[in-house]
């Protein structure tokens, strides 16, 4: 990877969309230390806590939701509304055309995507300020009672809003003018700045504690092993062979090769992580907006399915099989496939064309999603329990979403830059 950036920087016009993609990242950078007038969270970061989902976007806004900054929900908004845009997609026939029709058809998807994030933002900010409200001095802006409380909040609304369209719009710049996809490098960028901040301070104690080295060279050694077991498993893939028939038409032979279809062992990503965490922690959201806080039900679910507890476990490794396979149903369909392959003249060696191969298909896919959703356990479970037992306070950082969405993006970027160097290589060969 590293010998593919040099390369990159040799090359004008990619040195230069490096060049953007940097500078627009450090201002996605800069507004997430901006503060808001109003808010203080930054005097008690440890408010977070409790709530291991909040954990998770606030490492991946960098800090931000923490912080409660201007970029506090960060990619978050957009996000979701991508997320709830495309199980549409599937569900309303008229997006399901849409998706279909090429450029104006995804053009259109894009602009229900931005007013849905608008919706969104202004719920989320709604709701920060809703469970959050005694980190909030209204008194601060235009008044603690009446109209001027009214108002305090509406400008905090309309602020958080802002900050999540506006991480929307670099986020889309960087994909159109930059490298790779932009969200991904936003959510890539606040990872790495959370962690490069936990790793900074775990530096500085070994100044004042010498056997904090340990710990330093125990996470180094930790953080290869784990990150090449994840690249190793996210490159991983089955090849189905596909083999055409020859077919003659006119004077010219068409057909006669061979070819394969590539199912990824891990083709869901980090996406059953982020849905099995959600729905874990939505007890946790619901009592403390309601500020129920206290009461026994709630102490309950504290004391038997709070993070790190048995049974949290079994219920996140049985939620992430259930979101694998039903991510899998909305990103692979057998039977479109078996359809694709029979209509250009192809089929499975040994295995009949029409529904026989549709079975095959489905057949293959469960065992591969299987495998998938049993090492996305692993990686929910195995690297956080290491990390914490060498420092605390890399477990929310280096948690498992956090380190799928470090190595997919690694592994996108590199990809997107070989891209770039190999097309200017082409256009310097045709000139």
């Amino acid at each position: 990877m590293w010998q593919t950036i040099v390369n990159a920087f040799k090359i004008k016009e990619v040195r230069r969309k490096i060049l953007i993609t940097l500078a627009l990242i450090f201002v996605y950078r800069l507004g997430c230390y901006i503060p808001v007038p109003g808010v203080t969270l930054m005097n008690d970061p440890q408010v977070f806590s409790e709530f291991k989902f909040l954990q998770i976007m606030s490492a991946v806004s960098g800090g931000a939701l923490q912080y409660g900054s201007f970029f506090a929900m960060g990619i978050g908004p957009y996000i979701n509304a991508s997320i709830i845009i495309q199980l549409l997609t599937y569900a309303i026939p008229g997006l399901e055309r849409l998706s279909k029709e090429g450029e104006e058809g995804r053009r259109k998807i894009t602009a229900y995507t931005r007013v849905m994030t608008l919706i969104l933002a202004i719920a989320q900010s709604i709701g920060i300020l809703v469970a959050f409200s005694d980190y909030v001095n209204p008194s601060a802006l235009f008044g603690a009672e009446g109209f001027g409380k009214f108002m305090s909040y509406f400008f905090l609304v309309t602020v958080y809003t802002a900050g999540a369209c506006l991480t929307m719009w670099i986020g889309e710049r960087i994909t159109d003018y930059g490298v790779s996809n932009g969200i991904s490098m936003i959510i890539f960028a606040g990872i790495i700045a959370t962690a490069g901040l936990s790793i900074l301070n775990l530096i500085i104690s070994i100044f004042t504690d010498v056997t904090k080295i340990w710990e330093l060279l125990g996470f180094i050694l930790a953080a290869i092993v784990i990150f090449g077991a994840i690249v190793t498993v996210e490159n991983a893939e089955r090849k189905i062979q596909v083999q055409y028939a020859k077919q003659v038409k006119g004077r010219k032979m068409y057909g006669g090769q061979s070819t394969h279809i590539p199912i990824k062992v891990n083709a869901s990503g980090v996406m059953p992580l982020i849905f099995a965490y959600a729905f874990l922690s939505l007890p946790d959201l619901i009592w403390n907006l309601i500020g129920k806080g206290s009461i026994s039900s709630t102490s309950w679910w504290g004391r038997n399915l709070g993070t790190g507890s048995w049974l949290y476990m079994v219920i996140l490794c049985l939620l992430i099989l259930a979101f694998s396979y039903f991510y899998n149903q909305l990103q692979f369909n057998p039977d479109d496939i078996s359809k694709s392959i029979q209509g250009n003249g192809g089929f499975i060696p040994g295995i009949r064309p029409g529904k026989p191969t549709a079975d095959h298909l489905k057949k293959i896919s469960n065992r591969i999603t299987l495998f998938g959703a049993i090492y996305l356990a692993l990686v929910a479970l195995i690297p956080s329990l290491i990390f914490k037992n060498i420092d605390s306070s890399l477990i929310n950082v280096f948690s498992a979403t956090g380190l799928l969405i470090v190595v997919s993006v690694a592994l996108e970027f590199d990809q997107a830059l070989q891209s770039q160097i190999m097309m200017k290589n082409y256009k310097g060969f045709l000139k």
